[in-house]
């Protein structure tokens, strides 16, 4: 019999900045899925909401306070990998207090929506470009 996947549930975020450009970051070398593009987010942990995890993630990898009210829910990814089944809200958020600032080896690129196909990204993350592309 075949065991199931364990579902995991992640928050992201779309940061977008005065010119319409949206924040990516590279996973570091030694994580899964190293060199992939993907919007800032993480783990939702047991008992976090999806925004209170954003605003734990925001803070821890890129120093960035965000206020829950700035998270406008906007769709969201759900893909299967081998190990695990991927739930993924992704936000919108334009307002934030702070810089952007790679504080876990991360790189950060600011990328206009048209030029994001060109970012190699995790397979739960590409059919989410198409959509922020036609929201900006």
């Amino acid at each position: 019999m075949v065991q199931p996947l364990k579902t995991i549930l992640v928050a992201a975020v779309a940061l977008v900045d005065g010119d319409g450009r949206v924040l990516l970051a590279q996973r570091p070398p030694g994580k899964s899925l190293a060199g992939m593009w993907e919007f800032p987010g993480g783990k939702v942990e047991v008992g976090e909401t999806p925004e209170k995890a954003l605003i734990r993630e925001l803070k821890e990898e890129l120093g960035i306070d965000v206020a829950a009210s700035c998270l406008a829910p906007f769709t969201f990814a759900s893909h299967t990998y081998d190990e695990f089944h991927l739930l993924m809200p992704l936000y919108v958020c334009r307002v934030w207090k702070g810089i952007a600032t790679a504080l876990e080896g991360q790189v950060l690129a600011w990328v206009r929506p048209s030029a994001m196909t060109g970012y190699p990204m995790p397979p739960a993350d590409k059919p989410l470009v198409a959509m922020l592309r036609d929201l900006l």
